[in-house]
């Protein structure tokens, strides 16, 4: 009950209220008091009259006037000769002097406070103004026992009405809390519940309906992330079963080209002419559509195995790549370079490594020779404290904005013909498999740089 929205509103609604209620109540009881004191001041006035119409009265109707005024003694100033008018044994001394005609709210206040800290019978001298210009000067002299006796019974009276009026307040706020705030929020919780159940199902899709009017903008809000999820779920399950497809149709794909390529490489013996011509051409066509198959079927596997780490000496490793590269760049004119030292070693899978090194080169020099230029393509390496570093530098063209855009996503991020635009995915994915990134680091006119991170650590670095 106190966890909830409406209890909470409850308890809050109450306190508020009673706070309110005793800031209402000091002004009320010094009010009270005021009103309290003058009204003897009346009676005390009324009493006098008594007097003022027979000089003499008797002791006893004296008492009894006394009493009725609940005073001790009436004094009344009447042009300018101030007179005893009524006048009994007072039972002690007078405590205190208050005058109530040019008293200040504050200082009301305070009195009235004052009065209500102190549980001794008193008595004390009440200064005012007589009624219908009775006189000047009215002073009375009165107990403190009756006055505070009844300043705490008007108290308590206020505090059992404000007490009422704070728990009737309280419960109609309860109760509109739960019809205008609480269901409707229990309606979206249950909807949100009723979809992460079935998050393909349309039907469990939220109908905005709250008639408050942030509560229908969550719920439209609510609506519109739903509605857009489960098209996103819908299309990923259709991707899946696309790619499952395509990664069947590749298979069987790759198997019949591999014969295909085998045959062209017979017509390559043959002396026709016509046929040498185009068997290189042929070939070239089917070692791509092979390459392609074989790509696809890799990046289609559900993730790539876990790298063995092993100490790997990295000069030896950028070696090979680039004996591979030298046979195929062919009769272009590129240059390989390496800046690595020679005692370097990286804790690395080395296959994981090289197909990373051998795709970043193979890059580089298909962009070299798509520029149709010469160029030079790099490796160099350096470490500190927390990881190696591996940078692969070429001189050709750069790389577009709309690649650099795409980069590291699959079959989108390649700007060469022919290209499949998954090397570079499965570069990042394999280093991300050892805890570090790739990056491109520049790229321009003045060529192209892309840096491996190798952590030193066994801590997963963040991609």
């Amino acid at each position: 009950m106190l966890n909830t929205l409406s209890g909470r509103f409850l308890i809050l609604t109450t306190a508020f209220v009673m706070l309110a209620e005793v800031l209402i109540f000091v002004p009320s009881v010094a009010r009270f008091r005021e009103d309290y004191l003058r009204n003897r001041l009346e009676r005390a006035q009324i009493a006098s009259l008594a007097l003022l119409a027979e000089d003499m009265i008797d002791p006893s109707l004296e008492t009894e006037l006394l009493e009725n005024a609940e005073v001790f003694n009436v004094v009344l100033r009447r042009d300018e000769v101030r007179e005893l008018m009524l006048s009994s044994t007072l039972p002690g001394p007078v405590a205190g002097n208050f005058d109530l005609r040019d008293s200040m709210p504050w200082a009301l206040i305070m009195d009235a406070m004052t009065r209500l800290a102190k549980p001794d019978d008193q008595v004390i001298r009440v200064i005012g103004e007589p009624v219908r210009e009775g006189g000047l000067v009215i002073e009375v002299t009165m107990a403190t026992g009756p006055l505070r006796a009844a300043m705490i019974d008007y108290g308590r009276n206020i505090f059992l009405l404000s007490l009422v009026i704070s728990v009737f307040t309280a419960v109609l706020l309860f109760l509109a809390v739960r019809r205008l705030m609480v269901r409707p929020i229990k309606g979206v919780v249950d909807h949100m519940a009723s979809y992460a159940e079935a998050p393909e199902d349309a039907r469990t899709i939220i109908e905005p309906s709250a008639g408050v009017t942030e509560l229908r903008e969550a719920e439209e809000a609510l609506q519109t992330m739903q509605t857009q999820l489960t098209g996103a779920l819908k299309q990923k399950e259709r991707l899946a079963q696309l790619g499952g497809a395509v990664a069947r149709i590749s298979h069987d794909l790759r198997n019949i080209l591999t014969t295909a390529q085998l045959f062209a490489d017979r017509m390559e013996m043959s002396e026709d002419p016509g046929v040498k011509r185009a068997a290189p051409k042929l070939v070239n066509s089917i070692a791509r559509a092979v390459n392609l198959c074989e790509s696809t079927l890799a990046f289609g596997k559900a993730e790539e195995p876990a790298p063995m780490l092993t100490r790997v000496v990295l000069a030896e490793l950028a070696g090979e790549v680039f004996d591979s590269e030298r046979l195929a760049s062919g009769e272009h004119d590129i240059s390989y370079g390496e800046n690595i030292p020679a005692n370097m070693v990286v804790r690395a899978d080395p296959e994981q490594v090289y197909r990373v090194l051998g795709n970043l080169v193979r890059n580089a020099r298909q962009a070299i020779i798509a520029s149709g230029k010469s160029g030079e393509v790099s490796l160099r390496a350096t470490e500190n404290d927390v990881e190696w570093t591996i940078c692969v530098e070429d001189t050709g063209p750069g790389l577009p904005p709309k690649a650099q855009e795409l980069l590291f996503q699959p079959f989108a991020g390649t700007n060469r013909r022919g290209g499949t635009g998954l090397g570079l995915a499965i570069a990042a994915e394999l280093i991300r498999g050892h805890g570090g990134r790739l990056e491109l680091e520049r790229t321009g006119a003045e060529g192209t740089v892309f840096a491996i991170h190798l952590p030193k650590g066994v801590e997963t670095l963040d991609p």
